[in-house]
């Protein structure tokens, strides 16, 4: 059977395809175009098109055992400019995609829900799978009203739904659109020359896991059987004004920040606690944040930026 990874062509799916690939799987990649740093994996199978698409997506889902769902239209910073496209392109869609799922009776998916937005402002610190859910963004609004259809069609269809509520991930192949993630985007614009920006006074705590550090997890949570909701994050806290100084360790430069208004959409500090998914599977992150840096800053000089 294929394995379908939804979002194969992005940041995180590029990572988690080597992954698959590298354990044997035979890969399909549903996404609106091919990765943009390099080409085309051997054997993977490149299905383009809009996850709205139904037509196209049931064919992507022919002699499908398992799906990867990683695609969001939205972030945090752009999904309350306009809520009802963030829900008709991820809610919605993805309702059809577990419609199309069930006629095509595939029945396990593994689901990129997000740790740092769903909880809202944490009350406990780490924050655990069982906190509230009050998320303060659309987008966290979203993944919490996915995470809820994909437990409704466990329970009356039989879905195997994995939900990981994944921290802030970085590393190599991290574009530098500059509204979502935070490290690629200071070191793209260090190496090109750029002033970066913090908004607020540098306090804001976030937990960052290193992309392949993720993406094995991922492969691990489709290959061991599991089923439910899991944190997926380093369990350690770095403050933006840390991720600063590392940065300006690991390349040598002295950063001296433009500082804006603190958004509120930004969430003081979360912290996600992984004892849940390290007793279920024996994964832990492996990857420290300086040396997950300095090999991000490797892979973006070798872009010919600087």
């Amino acid at each position: 059977m294929i394995t379908l990874v939804i979002g194969g062509s992005g940041f995180i799916g590029s990572h988690l395809v080597d992954e698959l690939l590298a354990a044997g799987h035979r890969v399909r990649v549903f996404d609106r175009s091919p990765e943009r740093f390099r080409a085309a994996s051997a054997g993977v199978d490149l299905v383009q098109g809009d996850l709205g698409d139904t037509a196209l997506l049931a064919e992507a889902l022919s002699d499908v055992g398992q799906v990867f769902h990683l695609v969001s239209t939205t972030v945090p910073a752009t999904s309350n400019l306009d809520p009802a496209a963030d829900i008709r392109g991820n809610l919605i869609n993805t309702v059809r995609l577990l419609e199309l799922m069930r006629a095509a009776k595939v029945r396990r998916m593994v689901y990129l829900s997000s740790g740092g937005t769903v909880y809202g402002i944490p009350q406990t610190d780490p924050v655990a799978e069982t906190h509230r859910l009050q998320p303060i963004s659309s987008y966290g609004i979203v993944k919490v009203a996915v995470e809820n259809y994909l437990m409704m069609e466990a329970y009356l269809h039989g879905l195997e739904p994995v939900i990981l509520r994944a921290s802030n991930p970085y590393g190599p192949r991290q574009g530098h659109g500059g509204v979502q993630g935070v490290i690629g985007t200071f070191l793209w614009k260090i190496a090109q020359g750029d002033p970066i920006q913090i908004w607020g006074d540098g306090s804001v705590v976030r937990d960052f896991i290193h992309v392949r550090d993720l993406a094995q997890l991922c492969v691990l949570a489709a290959e061991t059987g599991i089923v439910g909701t899991f944190n997926a994050g380093s369990g350690a806290g770095h403050s933006i004004a840390e991720v600063v100084d590392t940065i300006a360790a690991v390349t040598g430069r002295k950063i001296v920040p433009l500082r804006k208004e603190g958004r509120g959409f930004d969430v003081p500090r979360v912290v996600l606690d992984i004892s849940a998914i390290r007793a279920t599977t024996g994964w832990a992150p492996t990857i420290p944040l300086q040396d997950g840096i300095a090999e991000t800053w490797a892979w973006v000089c070798r872009q010919g930026v600087i």
